[in-house]
């Protein structure tokens, strides 16, 4: 199983901005030099909790400081920007990342954002489905460009000038592009088997009860059976809130703290979700009562925490439990308190991860 590593970033909106980016920047350079076979990014433009406004951005400046780790957007929300900025940018990216770049897309989840882009009230799953299909025809095809769509119509027929090179797109490094993630966060998501439809990978989010991380399993292996494809289950990573510590009393008090960097994740995730009509997220069963769906129970529910040998057991049983996805995402949260957020970063990749392969494949002599 490899091991990735996502971040929102979601940060107490009174810390000082510079300070946080530095901090998330530092985690990426963290997770390079630990040997996170891959990191991602969100992006939200009208936030002050989540503060990277331009994933893209953020990765450019990781760019050639980083040596092995992949990078990727964590997602770039593709209604809130024009598809031909999109294109340009990601091939850009790309060619500074000699191909280390996963592109994650997805319709975007902020209706903050969807709000200040004029988007609220428009059908965002269409634009999404457009907005990639044009990106994808525009690193295809040669010009000149003649696209035709509801929501945007893209061409330089009127401007080219071959000759000089004007009008014409730069292609990704990666042909025909960059690999594809979609990060999906509803129970038996039909994104999922679109994804794996067209070939694409996903994230499971790290706010889903494994009841519904596992109906994504089922969704992908629809998806595959749809399309005459292989199973790949390579394509499906699973984000996890996890805490490692020294010993289980540090582990404990640091996880579980309703105040602390944990607890202000969910909690703030429970305000902006379950305000936007989505408390089924967080239930571990249908018939639920929302009343019943609280700060204490999501965090009990959602994070694992403990010493390596303990996080390791958690993480072998939960992937019994969903299904045997094949790369872990470790989900970053604010540094409350930086030295026991670098430790469990560097336990998660020096311990925990050689513990749970040997329990996950040790029998069937596996180098993983």
């Amino acid at each position: 199983m490899k091991l990735s590593y996502f971040t929102m970033p979601l940060h107490p909106k009174n810390r000082n901005y510079l300070e946080t980016l530095n901090e998330d920047r530092e985690a990426f350079l963290l997770a390079d030099r630990l040997g996170y076979y891959e990191a991602f990014v969100g992006e939200h433009v009208t936030d002050q909790a989540e503060t990277v406004t331009s994933s893209l951005m953020f990765l450019a400046s990781l760019a050639y400081q980083t040596k092995n780790i992949k990078l990727g957007s964590g997602t770039v929300n593709l209604p809130n920007a024009h598809p031909a900025a999109v294109a340009a940018q990601v091939a850009m990216i790309d060619h500074m990342l000699e191909g280390r770049f996963i592109f994650g897309i997805s319709p975007g989840g902020l209706l903050s954002d969807a709000e200040v882009f004029g988007n609220l009230d428009r059908d965002r799953k269409a634009m999404f489905a457009e907005s990639i299909q044009q990106i994808l025809q525009i690193w295809k095809n040669d010009p000149p460009y003649d696209l035709k769509g509801d929501f945007w119509d893209i061409s330089t027929q009127r401007t080219l000038d071959e000759e000089i090179g004007q009008g014409i797109f730069i292609k990704p490094y990666q042909r025909p592009s960059p690999p594809i993630m979609v990060a999906c966060m509803s129970p038996f998501s039909e994104s999922v088997k679109a994804a794996a439809i067209n070939g694409w990978s996903i994230i499971s989010a790290n706010f889903l009860q494994p009841i519904w991380v596992a109906s994504h399993w089922e969704m992908l292996c629809k998806g595959w059976s749809e399309a005459n494809m292989e199973f790949v289950p390579q394509d499906w990573r699973v984000a996890k809130s996890i805490f490692v510590a020294d010993d289980e009393k540090t582990a404990l008090k640091y996880a579980m703290d309703p105040k602390g960097p944990y607890g202000h994740y969910y909690s703030s995730l429970m305000k902006k979700l379950i305000g936007n009509g989505r408390p089924d997220l967080f239930k571990d069963r249908r018939d639920m009562p929302d009343s019943d769906v609280t700060h204490d129970f999501v965090m009990r529910k959602l994070i694992i925490y403990g010493t390596s040998e303990q996080v390791a057991e958690k993480i072998v049983n939960f992937r019994e439990e969903v299904g045997n996805f094949e790369t872990l995402v470790y989900a970053g949260h604010d540094w409350g308190n930086p030295e026991l957020s670098r430790r469990s970063m560097e336990l998660m990749a020096q311990e925990v991860m050689p513990l749970v392969n040997n329990a996950l494949y040790a029998d069937h002599n596996m180098t993983v």
